[in-house]
């Protein structure tokens, strides 16, 4: 009568057919002995690693011999790699047959009627879970080109709910271009988003002004909001509004900063609140505005004038904003 092993193969093949170091280490000390170990010498600690051995296939049970015996890792390469290319043949059979699986729900989603509205090309939507599904459905459509214009703060979790839905236009092929103001990319949930997106191909850009938040999918639609919360949002289809928000879009963004954008994802040098306070007087914004815009006080607005002053040699805050003008074409 033989004794039983102190432990039994279950085939559970780990991912990769690779053995963890404690397995590792226990199959060169099997080889040291000689390449068998003997039932009793396994102790509680080897189990784990030796039951790991036994599903890969690099120990045997030898029940003659009452011992384990390891097995060539050449004959065992040969055997996963094998099956491991035919999961991968069969996996690429499915992806290719995937298309073909689902033709009939394809072309019933393309004939879904979608809605219309006899207010000029624009259907009203009402509820934030009711807009994000709609934006999601366009983002699934969009084949070619998205522009987003995304004043202020943006909620850690619609955030990431539109870094996974952005990082798969992306790998389609599709652009995504983005209009910030300064202020959206303070928060780490938005520089986030912002570094993961712009790693995959957006392009991102700093527009230190106010404007309207905006989508636009493949130059056909457009969501804008229709109230102050953003509880309503607009989708508009007319050609005519298309083109007047597209213009916008693209005048913002050939003003906008590219600069700002690099130093607030850590790619340039950042820009200091008395620079950007220079910038905006330079604009001819008055100090009232340029607090506004800042979200600072007028108090520490005009500290930062005054130091400006020292700077430039400025009597007033007209020459101050001229001086400042001309320091920024010089650059």
């Amino acid at each position: 009568m033989t004794a039983e092993p102190a432990v039994a193969p279950h085939h559970a093949v780990p991912e990769g057919g690779e053995p963890d170091e404690a397995a590792r280490q226990l199959y060169l000390a099997i080889i040291a002995e000689g390449g068998r170990i003997p039932f009793a010498d396994i102790t509680d600690v080897d189990r784990t690693a030796l039951r790991q051995l036994l599903d890969i296939g690099l120990v045997m049970v030898n029940r003659m011999d009452r011992c384990y015996t390891a097995v060539s890792p050449r004959s065992v390469s040969d055997r996963l790699g094998a099956e491991l290319r035919s999961e991968a043949t069969r996996l690429l059979v499915r992806a290719e047959n995937l298309p073909g699986a689902l033709d009939g729900l394809t072309r019933a989603y393309d004939a879904m009627p979608r809605p219309s509205g006899g207010s000029g090309g624009a259907v009203y939507v009402e509820g934030h879970v009711h807009i994000r599904q709609r934006i999601s459905q366009l983002v699934s459509d969009c084949r070619s080109e998205v522009l987003t214009a995304q004043p202020g703060h943006r909620p850690a979790d619609t955030l990431q709910v539109a870094l996974d839905q952005d990082v798969q236009l992306l790998q389609r092929g599709c652009s995504l271009r983005t209009i910030y103001q300064p202020v959206a990319l303070v928060e780490p949930p938005a520089l986030a988003y912002a570094e993961k997106v712009t790693r995959h191909g957006s392009q991102i850009r700093v527009l230190d002004e106010p404007f309207q938040r905006l989508i636009v999918f493949d130059r056909s639609v457009a969501v804008i909001s229709a109230n102050d919360d953003n509880s309503t949002a607009a989708f508009i289809s007319d050609p005519a509004t298309l083109a007047f928000l597209i213009g916008g879009f693209e005048r913002d963004w050939a003003r906008a900063d590219t600069a700002e954008a690099a130093a607030a994802l850590g790619h340039g040098p950042a820009r200091t609140i008395p620079d950007r306070v220079g910038r905006l007087l330079a604009r001819g914004l008055t100090q009232r505005a340029v607090a506004t815009r800042l979200g600072l006080s007028e108090r520490t607005v005009a500290g930062h004038i005054s130091r400006l002053r020292d700077r430039y040699g400025a009597q007033t805050l007209f020459q101050l904003g001229w001086l400042m003008r001309g320091a920024r074409d010089d650059r």
